[in-house]
């Protein structure tokens, strides 16, 4: 997990004046998970995403863009080495125009764009 996303929600937490078992409380989680996640050694659920981006009153996108630009730099990684498939199986053709549209949404995203995804 990035050590940047564990900092950015110790620092969240902080600047709203909240102690980590307010958010633990308000997560419906024991304390220890709280600072885990603030250590960078757990990830949350995508239900606890959607409560601390509402504890924080922070987008999803500000909240986590560092996990979306590490989710881009991976996928951007993996799909240049993702094997060739045979040339009889008949979804080929839609599996290739799938992994293009996904190259195109790589080489587009942008990183400071918060509404794109």
């Amino acid at each position: 997990m990035s050590q940047a996303f564990a900092f950015d929600l110790k620092v969240a937490r902080k600047k709203s004046g909240l102690t980590q078992q307010d958010c633990a409380h308000l997560l419906d989680v024991h304390k220890a998970k709280i600072s885990l996640l603030e250590q960078g050694k757990t990830l949350p659920s995508v239900l606890e995403i959607c409560t601390l981006s509402i504890l924080y009153g922070k987008s999803f996108e500000s909240l986590f863009g560092g996990l979306m630009e590490e989710a881009h730099r991976g996928l951007k990684d993996r799909l240049t080495t993702l094997p060739e498939i045979s040339n009889r199986w008949i979804g080929r053709f839609i599996r290739h125009n799938t992994l293009n549209r996904i190259a195109a949404r790589l080489d587009e995203y942008d990183p400071t764009d918060h509404g794109s995804a």
